[in-house]
């Protein structure tokens, strides 16, 4: 098994419809105004950026995105990602009754150097800080929807 490789998988159910989610989750340079954790995006140019984040646990990790795909009409959003962490990460949008089902898919490699040291004992702990995340994701993107600053 290798310990710095990590698969995740999170689903949001939101009160909001497909579009506005989509608009909202496609405007990457909005995310640290409703994400906490994302503290820093620099947008490199239309299609890629610099994302810096940050959980509950005392560390950044700072990533290059590159956009993959881009579909609004299968409601698909993806990523590769370089730097701290290697790989890619997807949204995908779908209808769920009145509102929709977000779902979040990302496989990545750890490159930092601290946590590939503490790869072993730390992975708990890493994941814990990642479901905090994702949580406080939701929460934010919810909150966000609802006071109606969907990107038009």
């Amino acid at each position: 098994m290798d310990w710095n490789h990590y698969r995740f998988r999170s689903l949001w159910a939101l009160p909001a419809p497909v579009p506005a989610v989509y608009r909202a989750l496609e405007r990457i340079e909005d995310y640290p105004r409703w994400w906490p954790q994302v503290r820093q995006v620099t947008r490199l140019d239309d299609t890629s950026g610099v994302v810096r984040f940050r959980s509950l646990l005392p560390y950044d990790l700072t990533a290059t995105l590159r956009e993959g795909r881009r579909d609004a009409g299968a409601g698909v959003l993806e990523v590769a990602m370089t730097g701290d962490m290697e790989g890619w990460a997807r949204w995908t949008v779908a209808p769920r009754g009145t509102g929709a089902l977000v779902r979040y898919d990302q496989e990545v490699d750890v490159r930092k150097p601290l946590l590939r040291r503490l790869a072993v004992p730390g992975r708990p702990l890493f994941r814990a800080n990642h479901r905090l995340m994702m949580r406080a994701g939701r929460r934010g993107l919810a909150a966000h929807l609802e006071g109606g600053h969907q990107a038009v």
